[in-house]
């Protein structure tokens, strides 16, 4: 179908700013006339002009007469005024032939008023088109918005047996250069980059985005209990960083501070860690739609234990290893009915490893059902 053709085409401006809208929804539109795209465009970074808005701006410099177009956009125009002038209004004024959207937009201050407002104005609108592709552009910015929480993904990497490392701790490189990439890519996505405190001890990572062109680099932030983090550590870098902690450290507060690292007090979990529910909780409360973790076993394993992963990234190598550290340390199980359970919703080789895609059904379903297709 023309409708499907053309709304993948909008998918495809969306993607084009998938590192560079946050706060804001990845969203794309193009302008069709007569089996032709004469325009097109993508959301901006943030207080910048909105996908509707770039895409109607193009038309008119190249003197389109509106009223023969169809638009279509992967988001529902918004209806209210932000930071930018609602964009139903600039359709409105532009009285296209018809409007085709993928997506009816979560965002309360919206929900369905964009729609209505259009058919009210007696521009026919078709709804749902691509939906599911929209979506998976934009699980963060819904979960926030039906949730009031971010969309969390786990990336984890090891061996075809499940280990992270040899029993020695040696663990570069397990995957290849091309996995690795790959995981960059989905770095650069999120809004925040989460860690323990062991990961940053032991490898002094930078968990920045390297090797691929971003506008922004996420958030680093780091689980430290007892506010262990070295000055001179390599994520240190200029850049801001949330560290967790229970300490109470003033002076170790100071010096990270001079490395523009916010020092967050936290509350102790039963075990004596910082408490994650607190962090998540913190996360939650600061407009962030997406959270990479990448960490040790025993930091995923926790995660994993809170019940807030929703998608888990693993990238699985060709190799054995025996005995060493696993990807992930969980508690025994006495029963398999216990077992957190996900759903594979995509695999791909990335050079002689391959990447599995799993997600938390219910989680998905219920954004799924929130946007009611």
């Amino acid at each position: 179908m023309d409708d499907v053709k053309w709304m993948q085409q909008a998918l495809a401006q969306a993607q084009s700013v998938m590192h560079l809208t946050s706060p804001n929804p990845r969203v794309g539109c193009v302008i069709v006339q007569d089996g032709q795209m004469v325009a097109a465009g993508a959301t901006q970074q943030a207080g910048g002009p909105h996908a509707e808005v770039m895409a109607l701006a193009q038309a008119r410099e190249r003197q389109i007469d509106l009223s023969q177009c169809t638009v279509y956009v992967t988001l529902e125009p918004c209806s209210h005024y932000g930071r930018t002038p609602p964009c139903v209004q600039a359709l409105i004024q532009a009285k296209p032939l018809r409007v085709v959207v993928a997506l009816l937009d979560p965002n309360p201050l919206v929900a369905g008023r964009g729609i209505r407002a259009l058919q009210e104005a007696n521009i026919p609108v078709q709804t749902g088109v691509c939906a599911e592709m929209a979506l998976e552009q934009n699980p963060g910015f819904v979960s926030r918005m039906l949730r009031k929480q971010a969309w969390l993904w786990l990336k984890v990497a090891g061996s075809l047996d499940g280990r992270s490392a040899l029993l020695n701790g040696q663990s570069q490189w397990i995957t290849g250069p091309e996995a690795r990439q790959d995981g960059h890519q989905w770095r650069a996505r999120s809004c925040v980059v989460l860690t323990g405190i062991g990961t940053v001890l032991a490898d002094n990572p930078l968990l920045n985005v390297r090797g691929i062109e971003t506008p922004r680099q996420p958030i680093r932030a780091v689980m430290d209990t007892h506010l262990r983090l070295p000055t001179d550590a390599k994520l240190l870098n200029g850049d801001p960083v949330w560290v967790f902690t229970t300490s109470n450290d003033a002076s170790k507060t100071k010096q990270l501070a001079d490395k523009n690292a916010q020092v967050i007090q936290v509350g102790k979990s039963a075990a004596g860690h910082a408490d994650l529910a607190e962090v998540l909780a913190f996360i939650d409360e600061q407009a962030i739609n997406e959270v990479h973790v990448e960490a040790g076993g025993l930091f995923s394993g926790a995660m994993l234990q809170t019940g807030r992963v929703d998608q888990i990234l693993s990238y699985v190598a060709p190799t054995l290893l025996g005995p060493g550290q696993p990807i992930v340390t969980l508690p025994e199980l006495q029963q398999l009915s216990l077992a957190q359970r996900f759903e594979f919703c995509d695999a791909e080789r990335l050079g002689k490893d391959v990447r599995l895609l799993l997600r938390d059904p219910q989680r998905w379903n219920t954004l799924q059902e929130g946007l009611l297709f």
